[in-house]
Parts: structure tokens; sequence; C-alpha cells
């Protein structure tokens, strides 16, 4: 008992010490910096910044506007001012918890910041106070709450009392490790090296060809498989090195729409994603395409339109067929029954309880259709292509008018009426979050959470980050490449492949110019030429960070592929969150005691995966591949005899079963010993 105690002690130490964690840079605006056009004139920060020209004149303003005649204080509240621009201003501002009226000033009897460049001590406030106590500031950000009014002249020393009033207001606070403002731009300093891993070692557990995988919301060990021509199954999945293969019933899915859903090359059942509260209300949602000529059901608005300077009847299809023969589909389905819970059901009837979303699709391809809830905001993203043809024609990803080429973000909990769902033109029975872009942009489609995609093909929140909300957008002609997705980005597409200026090949719908947009590159890729497949071609499909602790040296790393070339790359980040990344292609091969054996490439020992379609995630964190030659898991790299300093190739090779609950079976002490190692790979991330 007391040796449990005393693990929990340390346990508890070890879960304070997750504050340490903080997220890539972000503007306080919640989007992300970007290299400005023309040089700032009054704050002159280089490189990424979150100001541009105007905001920049803006801040010039409000500091001529306070009026300091002192030059020392003068210096030092420009720089205050100016930390707007920083590109770490959200955490300077804490916008995700009490946003500030000025950034948190480094203070060294608060928090010395071992996370920034400077590792001696700084009294940065305390500065602040000794210049600025006795000059007079008018609209002085320093204010207390519900203080003075505004447009009056104060000095620090008539708010507060004394030096340690004013610093334990500004500075930052007790804990170590987060940002603080010194006067200069924020550095980081953590540049730990970390190696490529030597290879990926994986398993084969299931035939079957699959798009989607999500963990069953309970946290058991099941998950949710879906398939291109419509159907869901509920399966279970074997612990690592067990021998067992993914138990599912093919004869019995979970839910079963091929009836409306139109599948082809690039058309079927995209995605599927389960409420938040999916455990109280049973409610599942199903994005899929379908054919208006085969189901009367399927008629919606057309995406060519007036509005977005698009003329149907001069479409000109791909495939012969009629314009806006095709749409996608958000529809919402529920588990809920008389008697069972939702956790407890395993099929449901194909009945759908409300239509969210429908739109007739210019093309038939390039509709990405991957729907995902935000794990902190609880609003719904639905990832949508350009609509198609060659070079976006009618240049639909960079038409703020239009919902092709976008990620969108829907609130499915506050549904109006159908009178405003009319009066606002809006595509089906959701409402709009009041703080999407287009509160800022008049110009922007309301639902519009980020722009400029050609065909986003797997996105995915980080699990133990969630700002870094990362997509694989598909090229055309050059270029491959990796987004992390913020509020407003534009992602450059059509003006932009990837990081390289893209001359289209027609525009009866118009062009953006390269100079009115701020585009936002890639953080990870690869061009064409970089692949070799007998198909002459490439088209990216985008993963997850690794958060599993199967592979202990792939922890923390973003994993992609591409669908032809078979290959895998693992991005690495460096230093921890700044949102630079490496990217490595990795070798991978198969164990031999596989519980299905993996074929062989001709002429090679690598396995033959075939077309690597998609990526799953279960409850353990296991990434899984989704290839159209079944499922495999990513494992243990020494049951390849891969190397890694990192693994502990004493440890069981099968993990303990789990009960009927999720859980597994296993003792207090080796359950909070799991945890903690858990925990201590965690911490590998972070900057402490």
């Amino acid at each position: 008992m007391r040796g449990v105690l005393s693990i929990t002690l340390v346990l508890s130490h070890l879960l304070l010490l997750t504050d340490y964690c903080f997220a890539h840079p972000l503007c306080s605006n919640m989007r992300s910096p970007f290299t400005p056009k023309t040089p700032l004139v009054f704050c002159q920060y280089n490189g990424s910044v979150c100001c541009n020209s105007t905001e920049d004149m803006q801040l010039q303003n409000q500091f001529k506007a306070m009026n300091v005649s002192d030059l020392g204080c003068a210096s030092l509240l420009r720089s205050i001012l100016c930390s707007r621009c920083d590109q770490f201003s959200a955490e300077l501002y804490r916008i995700e918890s009490a946003p500030r009226k000025v950034p948190v000033l480094c203070n060294s009897t608060v928090s010395a910041n071992s996370t920034q460049s400077q590792l001696t001590e700084v009294d940065f406030c305390l500065k602040v106070w000794d210049e600025c106590k006795n000059v007079s500031i008018l609209n002085s950000p320093f204010q207390l709450q519900g203080g003075m009014p505004l447009n009056s002249t104060s000095k620090l020393a008539d708010i507060w009392q004394s030096k340690s009033a004013f610093c334990n207001e500004f500075s930052g606070a007790s804990e170590a490790g987060e940002l603080c403002f010194d006067g200069g731009p924020v550095v980081l300093n953590h540049t730990e090296n970390l190696s490529p891993p030597s290879g990926m070692c994986l398993e084969k557990i299931g035939n079957g060809s699959y798009l989607n995988m999500i963990g069953h919301p309970d946290g058991s060990n099941r998950v949710f498989l879906s398939d291109q021509p419509g159907k869901i199954w509920l399966a279970t999945v074997p612990g690592e090195g067990s021998g067992e293969l993914l138990a599912v019933d093919r004869l019995n899915p979970f839910l079963d729409l091929t009836d409306r859903v139109y599948s082809d090359a690039q058309l079927g059942m995209m995605g599927i994603a389960f409420h938040p509260n999916f455990q109280q209300n049973g409610r599942f949602f199903v994005s899929y395409n379908c054919d208006k000529v085969k189901s009367p059901e399927c008629s919606g608005r057309c995406s060519c339109n007036s509005e977005v300077r698009c003329d149907p009847s001069k479409l000109e299809s791909d495939n012969g067929a009629q314009p806006c023969q095709y749409s996608s589909i958000i529809a919402e389905f529920t588990a809920n029954g008389t008697t069972l819970q939702p956790s407890s059901v395993t099929s449901v009837k194909p009945k759908e309880v409300r239509r969210i979303f429908t739109m007739g699709l210019p093309f038939a391809n390039h509709h990405g259709g991957q729907i995902l809830f935000g794990p902190e905001d609880g609003y719904l993203y639905f990832m949508l292509g350009d609509g198609g043809s060659n070079g976006d024609p009618y240049n639909f990803a960079q038409n703020k008018k239009s919902l092709l080429g976008k990620v969108m973000r829907l609130d499915i909990d506050n549904i109006p009426s159908a009178m405003v769902i009319a009066d606002l033109a809006q595509w089906g029975n959701y409402s709009v979050p009041g703080d999407n872009p287009f509160a800022e942009d008049k110009e922007l489609k309301p639902e519009t959470w980020a722009l400029g995609f050609r065909n986003p093909w797997r996105c995915s929140f980080d699990s133990e980050r969630p700002s870094y909300f990362l997509c694989a957008d598909v090229g055309e002609e050059q270029y491959e490449e990796v987004d992390i997705v913020t509020k407003g980005g534009n992602y450059g597409w059509r003006v932009y492949e990837g990081p390289f200026l893209y001359n289209p090949p027609a525009s009866p719908g118009g062009n953006t110019t390269a100079t009115s947009i701020d585009p936002i590159f890639p953080v990870m890729g690869y061009n064409h030429s970089d692949v070799n497949n007998s198909v002459g071609s490439a088209s990216i499909t985008g993963g997850y960070f690794y958060r599993s602790t199967a592979d202990p040296c792939m922890y923390g790393r973003y994993l992609y592929a591409d669908l032809y070339a078979g290959g895998m790359w693992a991005g690495t980040e460096t230093p921890t969150d700044s949102g630079n990344f490496t990217s490595t292609r990795i070798p991978f091969s198969c164990a031999q005691d596989s519980p299905i054996r993996c074929i062989a490439e001709a002429g090679s020992s690598l396995p033959s995966l075939g077309y690597i379609l998609s990526f799953g995630e279960d409850n353990k964190k296991d990434v899984f591949i989704l290839a159209s030659s079944g499922v495999y898991r990513v494992i243990r790299p020494s049951r390849c005899n891969y190397t890694c300093s990192k693994e502990n190739v004493t440890r069981p090779a099968s993990a303990p079963p789990f009960n009927s609950t999720g859980r597994r079976f296993s003792n207090p002490l080796m359950e909070l010993m799991l945890l903690i190692s858990s925990l201590l790979v965690l911490f590998g991330s972070c900057n402490l």
C-alpha cells in the first residue's frame, strides 16, 4: 500500500508538469504567423509575424496616442504594444484562457522561463515599473479592472501601490514553463536533435479496404470502420502481438447506406464522426456522395451558381455527368434505442434523423468529404475540395463566396428553424459559430474556417495538442503538402501549389493574384519527383501525430504517406512546439509473426500495401494504415529487428486483455506504472 501511495505522489507531480507544454506558434487572433509582403515599419519584427502593415500602422497610432514624453518608458511601451506581432502572441496574451490587455511580462521572482533564449533571470516587469512608474501615460493599458476611465492620464504609481502589486498583476504565473515577454521576440532554445527512426514495423491484422477508422466513444478496444461503397462496421482490435485478427463481422454492418451512396473513383462514403456526447445522445454523422439521377432525395443547390460567377450550363463534365449530378451530403443518424444504451448498440436503421448539409458538385472529383469534431470546441469540421477538373478552372478555392476548397466549421447542436435557414441561404440544418472568420472578414461565407485547398485528404487533431490541426492537401502537378490549419488561414491553391506559384491552364471563373493574398505555406510535403511508382503520379494521404507507446522512437512525429507510391514519411518538429518540421522518408517492413502474412513487392523484401487510402487511430492511440490490401498496425520496432534505444524490449509482446468496459485487467500498481510510463514519454515532447 505504501508503494502505491508513493507512486500516486509521483503521479500527481507528473500531472502538474503537463502545464509545461504549449502549442505551436499562434497569433492572438488564433491564426498562423505569416511572412508579410512588406517589412513592418513600426514593429520591426523579422521572419514570421502576426501583424500586417495595416495592423502595424494601428499599433503606431495607438503608441502616439499614449503621448509618453519619457524616452526610456516610451521605448518599453512600444515593445509591449509590438508584442502583438510576435509569432507566439497567443501564448504571451494567454488567449486560450483569459485574454490579457498586455503580454505576460517576464519576472525572475515569479517565472524564470527556461524555454526561452534567456537562460538567466529576467526582470522585465520590474524594469517597466522602474522606468514608467512616474510617467504620465494617456490611455494606459495598465489599468485596474473597472479603474480609471478611457482618455485619462495616469502613472503606474497612482494606480498600483508597489512594484510587487504591479508585477503580481502583469508578470508570469507562479508555474514555470510558460512564455513571457522580455522586451523582444520570443525565441525557443529547445533544440533536441532527434534522429529519424531506423524503420517502422507493421503487423497485418485484417483484410478489407476501409477509408475511416474511429475509436468507439466508450473508450474500449472497439473501433468503427467504414468503406467507400457505404457500409460501417463495428470491430474489436486485438492486443499487439497476440496473434489475433481484427474481429469484424462483414455480413452484419453497423449501418448500411449502399442503396443511397454513389461510389466511384473519388465518390462514396467519405467520412464518419461521432458526437462528443455520443454516450448520452447516440448521435453520429456520415458524409457521403449521392447521384440525383438514381436518388431523388439527393437533389440540392448547385455549388456552381451566379453568386460565385459560375454558369452550370457551361460546365463541361469530365465523365459526361450532368452539372451537379453528384452531391456532397452530411446526414445525422442515431444509435438511441428504447432500452439500450448507445454504447451497446451493434446495428442501427438506415434512417436519417436530419440532413445536415447538401451541396451539388460541379465535377466528379476533388470532393474531400472528411468530417471531424473539434476536441476543444465541439463543432463539426467538414473538409471539402475545390470541386474538381484541371487546375480549379472556376477558382472556387480562392472565391470567398464559394464553400469549395474550404474547411468548414458548423454548429450542429443549435439547429435553426427552416425559415431562418432559408433566410440565411444555408446548405442545410446547422448554425454558424459566432467566432468563425466571417466575423472579421465580411466577404467570407460564414461557414468557412480556412480556405485555399485543392483536395484535403485526411486531417487530424493532435490528441496531445489540439491546436495542431493538420490537413494533407493533394497537389496538381508538382507538390504534395501538409498544412497546419488555423482560423481564417489561406493555404494558397490555386495561386500556389504548395510553396510554388501555379499557372492555371484555364480561368473562366477569374483569377486571384499572388499579391492579393497572404498564403500560409505547408509545413511538410514532397515533390512528385521524389516518388517513383508504376502509376506515374502522386497523391498524399494525411495521418496522425503518433502518440502510442508501442514505438517510442516514433512518438510525437507526424506520420503520412503517398496513396500510389506506398511511401511513408515522418515529420519531426524541431524545436518542439515551434511549427518547424523536417520530413524523412522512413523504411517499413512486416513482422515475421504478423497474424496475416504480408505479401512482398515483386523483387523486394518490402511489404506490398497496395494503395494507402487512409490512416486510423484507436483509443490506445495506436496508429493503423488503411490500405487497399488490408489493415496494418504500427508495432514495436524490435519485432522487425529495427533499433530503437527507447524501446524496452523485455516488455511483454501482448497487452493484457480488455474487460467488457474497455479497461484492462491489471492490478492498481501496474496501472499506475503504465500511466507514469506514458506520461514520461509525453514529457519528452514538452519544453521543460
